[in-house]
């Protein structure tokens, strides 16, 4: 038997929109990882920038309020020398930075592919869906291309964010309220 036009044109919607609950839960994946990675690389950079400037900061005013305490001042600013190397090296703010960029486009393919599949893709030709999901694919590859990879402590972070609702808006609320309930209940 053979399967009618309309039929294959709804199969074909179907899959058009499981593909694009995939992309936008990669993307909503994805952008959380990245967020927590802003987060690491911001305290990383507060942990060594900040000691690095206390130090120095001390060992100037150390070195000039006496000529005793010139060991004293000459070991603090190694030590801030040493903080700013580190610092230096490993670019923490340049990698917050990125990450948060990319955090922020991972949100924006999460967000057009939200809006095409619950708002365009029942008007939509097949053919103009299609193009739509191929496109929104394409994004999402070029910003994998450049996002740094995510540690395992961002995945697991990022996961519980998303679990406990932190991708939930009040629209749809009532949802998603009810069935943290159920899992916080059952976890009990």
């Amino acid at each position: 038997m053979t399967e009618s036009r309309e039929q294959g044109e709804d199969r074909r919607r179907k899959a058009i929109q499981d593909e694009l609950k995939k992309l936008e839960e990669s993307a909503m994946y994805s952008a959380q990882m990245q967020f927590e990675q802003t987060k690491q690389w911001r305290g990383v950079n507060l942990s060594l920038g900040l000691p690095a400037s206390i130090l120095a900061a001390v060992s100037g005013a150390t070195a000039l309020a006496s000529t005793t305490g010139r060991i004293t001042a000459g070991i603090l600013a190694l030590a801030a020398a040493g903080f700013g190397a580190i610092l230096t090296t490993i670019n923490a703010s340049h990698r917050m930075n990125q990450a948060a960029a990319a955090a922020n486009a991972y949100l924006e393919i999460q967000t057009a592919t939200r809006q095409a599949r619950e708002i365009d893709l029942p008007d939509w030709p097949l053919d103009e869906a299609r193009s739509a999901l191929a496109e929104l694919t394409a994004r999402r590859d070029e910003q994998n291309k450049t996002a740094e990879p995510p540690n395992r402590r961002s995945y697991r972070r990022a996961k519980a964010n998303i679990e406990a609702g932190g991708q939930t808006y009040t629209v749809d609320g009532a949802r998603s309220t009810e069935a943290r309930r159920k899992r916080r209940w059952r976890a009990r």
